[in-house]
C-alpha cells in the first residue's frame, strides 16, 4: 500500500474528529454576551482537544513521512491509534457539558493515555519495520517527552478523583509540551527552501 493513502485516510478521520467536536458547541438562544457564559467550559474543552488533535496530526505527518514501506501491521496500528483518537470528542463533550467534573476529567485523561499508548505502538511497529538505524528510530531516541506525557496523564487520571484542577493542569502541561514544535524528526528531513 502507498503511504500517501494511509496518510490521506488518517487526515480525513482527524478532520472528522475536529468537526464532531465543534458541532457539540451549540449556538446560544439569547442575543446578549451573557448568553455565551454557559458555553465557556465547552469552548475551553474544545480548544484543549483541538490542540491535542492538531498535535497528533502534526506528529503523525512526520511519522508517516519517515516510512519507506507500509505493511499490514502498520495499517492496523494506525487504525488502533485512530480508534482512540475518535473517542476524544465524547470525552471532550462530557467534560465541557459537566464543567470539568471529576469523572469526566478522569475519562478524558484515560482516553488521552490510550491515544499516547496507541501512538507509541505505531512508532514501535514502524521502527521494527524500518530498522533500528532508520530516521524514525534515530529521531525518537529514548522518547523522554513521550514517557513524560504518559506519566502526566496517569497523574491527571489519579488526581481527577481528588482535585480536577490538578488533573486539568497535568493535561494542559502535556499539550504545551507537544505544542512547542518537536524538532526530533523534522531535523532528519532536508528542508525545502
Amino acid at each position: 500500500m502507498n503511504k500517501t493513502r494511509l496518510e490521506a485516510f488518517s487526515d480525513g478521520v482527524l478532520a472528522i474528529i475536529i468537526t464532531i467536536m465543534i458541532l457539540e458547541i451549540k449556538v446560544p438562544e439569547g442575543h446578549e454576551f451573557a448568553d455565551l457564559k454557559p458555553l465557556i467550559p465547552k469552548f475551553l474543552s474544545y480548544v484543549l482537544s483541538f490542540i491535542y488533535v492538531g498535535i497528533y496530526w502534526n506528529n503523525h505527518h512526520y511519522l508517516i513521512h519517515s516510512i519507506n514501506k507500509v505493511n499490514g501491521k502498520i495499517l492496523w496500528a494506525n487504525l488502533h491509534l485512530l480508534f482512540w483518537l475518535s473517542l476524544i470528542p465524547v470525552a471532550t463533550g462530557w467534560m465541557g457539558e459537566h464543567n470539568f467534573a471529576k469523572a469526566s476529567m478522569g475519562l478524558y485523561g484515560f482516553v488521552l493515555l490510550l491515544c499516547s499508548i496507541a501512538y507509541f505502538i505505531l512508532q514501535r511497529i514502524i521502527i521494527l519495520n524500518e530498522g533500528k538505524n532508520s530516521i524514525i528510530a534515530k529521531a525518537i531516541g529514548k522518547d523522554v517527552k513521550g514517557n513524560m506525557s504518559s506519566v502526566l496523564y496517569i497523574v491527571g487520571i489519579v488526581f481527577s478523583f481528588y482535585n480536577e484542577w490538578i488533573s486539568g493542569v497535568a493535561y494542559f502541561t502535556v499539550a504545551m509540551l507537544w505544542l512547542i514544535p518537536d524538532k526530533r524528526i523534522e531535523r532528519f528531513f532536508p528542508s525545502k527552501e
